[in-house]
């Protein structure tokens, strides 16, 4: 099943007004969609780095889009990918509740299952660019709820599995969600101006031929 479509509704408001670690900002023009294979080749080649990488450098889970509420990021994506909503108690805790994981098609009763995964996760962004960043660029990479790839609630099983690996090394054990994981992985990259490794791209350029009328759709992040 596909993700609720509230999901979808709320990412494309978001991305009209995103916002940064430090609040909102000025949003940047949504790009026209391109097919996965022209998406892919728009993408910058260059020899990745994992020097110095600690997870820390990446503050995630922060207050949120509403920091009164109580509910962190993490809350707020099951929230907001929910097919069924789950009861929120005080202090943002909540129980019951229905989600679809597209990578393994497994339905989840019980949030404490699902993971929040980064699409590009932390570590691979570290290689391919956002090393370079500053820490309140990461902290907003980390949290982005400004467009609906970048975080995704998923069973716990797939997101470990998944670990830091990339399309050359992982794919989603449900092979129908192939096509929609390639767009939304190089959405990613492309909103927030990351690269890919030669194997990456290659990789990327061979999945692509399977999936020859997907679309990417992405805004540039702020």
């Amino acid at each position: 099943m596909i993700k609720n479509l509230t999901r979808g509704l709320a990412a494309l408001a978001l991305a009209l007004t995103p916002l940064t670690a430090a609040g909102p900002a000025q949003a940047a023009p949504a790009v026209e969609p391109m097919l996965l294979a022209d998406a892919v080749a728009a993408l910058p080649v260059a020899e990745e780095s994992r020097a110095g990488y600690t997870r820390t450098s990446f503050k995630h889970w922060n207050a949120g889009l509403d920091p009164a509420d109580g509910c962190n990021t993490r809350a707020e994506v099951l929230l907001a990918e929910a097919d069924v909503a789950p009861d929120v108690a005080p202090g943002c805790r909540l129980s019951g509740g229905a989600w679809s994981s597209y990578y393994d098609d497994q339905e989840v009763t019980d949030p404490a299952r699902l993971d929040i995964d980064h699409m590009v996760p932390l570590a691979e962004s570290w290689d391919s660019g956002a090393a370079a960043w500053t820490a309140a660029r990461r902290e907003a990479y980390a949290n982005d709820q400004g467009a609906e790839p970048s975080l995704v609630a998923v069973t716990a099983r797939s997101n470990r599995a998944k670990a830091d690996r990339d399309p050359t090394q992982w794919m989603p054990p449900a092979p129908g969600a192939h096509c929609r994981y390639l767009t939304e992985w190089v959405a990613t990259k492309l909103r927030w101006g990351l690269t890919v490794d030669p194997a990456e791209r290659d990789a990327l350029v061979g999945r692509a031929e399977n999936c020859p009328a997907a679309l990417v759709h992405f805004t540039p992040s702020p």
